[in-house]
C-alpha cells in the first residue's frame, strides 16, 4: 500500500480553504501580518534599539511596539510605515484598483 504525498498547498487548500475563500483569505494576511512582525523585531535588534527607543522615535510607548513585533494587535499603515522609517528601510506601498494606482511612499 501505497502512501500518499500532497503539498503544503494542497494541505491548505484542504484545511483552511481554497485561494480567495474568505477563511484562505484572512489565513494569508494573519500570516503576512505575523512577518511584518518578524521584519521589524529582527530590524530593531539589528540596530541594537530596545523596544522603548523605538517607540520614542515614533512617538508611540514601549508595549506598542510590543504588540506591533508579536502581532497581538491592529495598527494602521501609517504607523507601520514610521515604524520601517525609523529603522531606516525604503517604504513603498502600492494599490491597484479598477486601472487605478496610488503608491504611499
Amino acid at each position: 500500500m501505497a502512501l500518499e504525498l500532497y503539498t503544503f498547498d494542497e494541505i491548505k487548500d484542504e484545511i483552511i480553504g481554497k485561494v480567495g475563500t474568505p477563511r484562505r483569505d484572512a489565513y494569508e494576511i494573519e500570516l503576512k501580518l505575523d512577518l511584518i512582525g518578524d521584519i521589524i523585531k529582527e530590524a530593531r535588534k539589528k540596530r541594537n534599539l530596545t523596544q522603548a527607543e523605538l517607540g520614542k522615535l515614533i512617538g508611540v510607548q514601549k508595549a506598542q511596539v510590543s504588540k506591533l513585533e508579536n502581532n497581538t494587535s491592529n495598527f494602521s499603515i501609517g504607523t507601520i510605515i514610521k515604524v520601517f522609517k525609523a529603522l531606516g528601510a525604503e517604504v513603498r506601498l502600492k494599490i491597484e484598483l479598477n486601472k487605478k494606482e496610488i503608491e504611499l511612499v
